[in-house]
């Protein structure tokens, strides 16, 4: 079984918190729900870089906005993904630190889902990094173990 995915996910609305947990929680994530930009701040500096798979911000929150949280959390995680989310569309314009932006209620969950489902997958990386230049080194055979290899063959063939 594959560890479940860890999402942060910040939201001064409760009930858009709640409903935003369930339906992650519904689909294999485990979710660390939080209603201010300070708790999410202090778990991102407990947490260890690497541990947290993307973070979810509210755009517009008392304090701190999602804007300021998602820069100070790169500051401490470079490699988490981050989503923010607004009720109001014209605020995309303010949600320029995040990797991705969404409108509350413009989309379905499945559009969130896979808008996720794609940042983890981001986050995750290519599977191994080779320089352009790389060529793999082939070791060569011994002359006497490939013919040793190749006498039982030749006997079991003539056989």
């Amino acid at each position: 079984m594959r560890p479940k995915k860890v999402i942060l996910c910040v939201d001064d609305n409760e009930q858009a918190l709640s409903v935003r947990t369930f339906l992650l929680e519904t689909r294999g994530y485990r979710v660390l729900s939080v209603m201010t930009a300070q708790e999410a701040l202090d778990i991102l500096e407990r947490t260890v870089p690497g541990t947290l798979d993307l973070l979810i911000a509210d755009l517009l929150m008392p304090g701190m906005d999602g804007n300021e949280l998602v820069r100070r959390a790169k500051q401490m995680h470079p490699m988490l993904p981050a989503l923010i989310v607004s009720g109001s569309v014209a605020a995309y314009d303010r949600a320029l630190a995040a990797d991705a932006f969404l409108p509350k209620g413009a989309g379905t969950a499945a559009e969130l889902l896979e808008k996720i489902r794609v940042l983890v997958a981001r986050k995750r990386g290519p599977k191994k990094h080779y320089p352009p230049t790389y060529q793999p080194q082939l070791q060569p055979v011994p002359a006497q173990a490939s013919v040793a290899q190749e006498s039982p063959l030749k006997h079991s063939i003539a056989s």
